[in-house]
């Protein structure tokens, strides 16, 4: 080749690279995904939909006439509260990752990084998700949302007894020293506590219902039982509302599981589905177990049922297949059902709404058995191959969890009590937390 078409070939190489890295550049650019984003934005809003209306109308249904408005109340305020801690330095306490190195426990192994506080650095155009589809925006609000339903889920324990000022602290201090360290070891990725131990947790067993069932359990005991409690009738005031917020669960739940893929794909439905057979199943098995037990189906047990299944599915949903649904479902259902009534009756523990008996175990249950039923082998889509193995990390998950969330949870409380008291007193407990604490009536007695 002479000088001249070395020469030659050089200006050719020169002019046609640059366009190339450009493309290429362009290739490797994220690009945002419209169905993606559509449908996050779908399943943030019914998992907001989850908590008002749906949990507030379950719960408010459940306690009596005088105590309606104090639990709504609860639900919205908490749902106020958290939105605003998440926006300030939930968010970032929980997903930014600085200092974290897969394989090394560190302190950022079990809290986040404050990069992300006040929402630093995200804007329209920041994008996130498995291949960065959708506004990191989005992500935002959908996790904001779990973040709410989680201690608002620990009212139905205290139903009925607390001072809303003393709630409203006790919330706040608790989702920033509970929730968002629990959220960031097992779903901060690599580096994290759990989620380098391989703890499975698709969408908040852990996360979510088993840390909110053992604050509630650990709550309860403190506050002591209500007024007159068990000798005192307290059934619950209209069931109507109980069944309503129970279908708006199940419905929201699907944004809520199948959303937690963060993409329009085959895994979100997939947890779509099992989420469906398994809240069937466990309401059928609670029905089924009330009916044998007790002589009659009831409406608040299919309702806990439902409840039930939903938590128990939530941590398997993006693993588990069709069949190891409907396990999960029995089994929550079933085991439920005996720990909301015969347990609680035994061990003598005034859990006003079943918090625990429904969201601690059936979270229990619920992230056990994703350790069996996420194996190929048994008609699971995830990767374990060793199910022995994998129950054996999904215990250790749930242990730290238990452990971890009584020990913090029961020290606030003690501090709260110490420094402005935790319950109402017995006049004011007499008279209802509606007029007590709001000076407002739920009905017109």
């Amino acid at each position: 080749m002479t000088l001249r078409k070395i020469a030659g070939l050089g200006a050719l190489l020169s002019a046609v690279l640059p366009g190339l890295a450009m493309a290429a550049d362009e290739v490797a650019a994220p690009v945002l995904n419209s169905g993606d984003t559509a449908w996050m934005l779908t399943a943030t809003a019914l998992v907001l939909f989850m908590t008002i209306p749906g949990l507030a109308l379950f719960y408010g249904g459940m306690v009596r006439s005088k105590n309606l408005l104090s639990v709504l109340m609860q639900c919205f305020a908490i749902t106020g509260l958290i939105s605003i801690l998440w926006v300030i330095y939930g968010y970032s306490i929980t997903f930014d990752s600085a200092g974290m190195e897969e394989g090394v426990t560190n302190f950022n192994s079990f809290i986040g990084g404050f990069g992300k506080v006040f929402l630093a650095g995200i804007t329209p155009d920041s994008l996130t998700g498995p291949s960065a589809l959708f506004p990191e925006a989005i992500f935002v609000t959908f996790q904001m949302t779990f973040a709410i339903i989680t201690p608002a889920l620990i009212v139905g324990a205290f139903a009925e007894r607390m001072k809303f000022s003393a709630m409203l602290i006790f919330m706040g201090v608790w989702f920033t020293l509970v929730y968002a360290p629990i959220a960031h070891m097992v779903w901060g990725g690599p580096g994290s506590l759990m989620g380098d131990w391989g703890v499975l947790d698709f969408a908040g067993g852990t996360v979510v219902h088993i840390n909110a069932g053992i604050a509630g359990l650990v709550a309860c005991i403190v506050l002591g039982k209500r007024k007159g409690y068990p000798t005192t009738p307290m059934a619950p005031h209209n069931l109507g509302y109980t069944l309503v917020g129970a279908a708006m669960l199940w419905i929201g739940w699907f944004g809520f599981n199948a959303g937690s893929a963060a993409a329009a794909n085959g895994t979100a439905g997939m947890a779509m589905l099992v989420t469906q057979i398994a809240t069937a199943t466990a309401a059928l098995g609670w029905m089924f177990a009330e009916w044998i037990t007790h002589g009659k189906p009831s409406a608040l047990g299919i309702a806990s049922g439902v409840v039930a299944g939903l938590v128990a599915i939530t941590p398997a949903a993006g693993t588990v297949g069709p069949m190891g649904s409907i396990v999960i479902g029995l089994a929550a259902g079933v085991i439920c059902f005996f720990c909301a009534t015969s347990l609680k009756r035994k061990l003598g523990y005034d859990d006003s709404l079943d918090a625990f008996g429904v969201h601690g175990i059936g979270g229990i249950v619920g992230a056990i058995l994703t350790g069996v039923f996420a194996a190929p082998a048994l008609g699971g889509f995830g990767s374990v191959t060793d199910i022995g193995t994998q129950v054996w990390i999904q215990f250790k998950g749930v242990a730290f969890t238990v452990v971890y969330t009584a020990i913090v949870t029961y020290v606030i409380l003690k501090v709260l009590d110490a420094v402005m008291g935790l319950r109402v007193n017995e006049e004011e407990e007499s008279v209802g937390l509606d007029l007590a604490q709001h000076n407002e009536r739920g009905y017109n007695l």
